[in-house]
């Protein structure tokens, strides 16, 4: 059960803002903050048993419960538009601060894959945590303009789908070059 619990918890995640726009006339503000209540808990309650960097965890949790009080004191649907922004921040400031530690965000899950990295590595990976700190600022500055200018499509078709994109390219990019650095060190 926990195995299938991780999965549905980055689906709900990365399909949040379809799942808002085809509720907007289905369900109230306190319904989506409660669905919002009930997945920051139901993460928190399988806090060890979830992969990944539990800091990553921790700012999905504090996104959620931050929109989730947003609509409910507001009573407003409009709340719900500013979980993509609070993730970017969240995520800017995750990444930004664990450039201030020993081992970057980056450093430590390319350690996952690679325990013994180089040098080189951690250098690349210094650099990535840089890259994805710039990504963040940005996306979260777009993300502010869809939450408070822009109409629901608008903000379902950044938020849901361009933003992804974006991110798919930039991890694809920093993949292909760290592979490049590699061979190029290896030769």
């Amino acid at each position: 059960m926990t195995r299938l619990l991780g999965p549905l918890f980055i689906v709900v995640a990365t399909g949040y803002p379809l799942l808002v726009y085809f509720s907007l006339d289905h369900l109230p503000p306190a319904a989506m903050a409660l669905i919002l209540i009930i997945l920051a808990a139901g993460r928190l309650a399988l806090w060890r048993r979830l992969p990944g960097d539990r800091l990553l965890l921790v700012a999905g949790i504090i996104a959620m419960l931050a929109v989730a009080i947003i609509t409910l004191l507001s009573n407003s649907k409009e709340g719900l538009r500013y979980y993509p922004v609070i993730i970017n921040t969240a995520m800017l400031v995750l990444f930004a601060w664990s450039l201030t530690q020993p081992r970057t965000i980056i450093e430590r899950l390319a350690r996952l894959f690679e325990p013994d990295l180089p040098p080189e590595g951690v250098a690349h990976t210094r650099q990535a945590t840089w890259a994805w700190c710039v990504f963040f600022a940005l996306n979260g500055s777009i993300a502010l303009w869809t939450a408070v200018a822009a109409s629901w499509e608008v903000w379902t078709l950044y938020n849901g789908l361009i933003a992804y994109i974006l991110m798919g390219l930039l991890f694809a990019g920093e993949y292909t070059l760290r592979r490049h650095r590699k061979r190029r060190l290896a030769s």
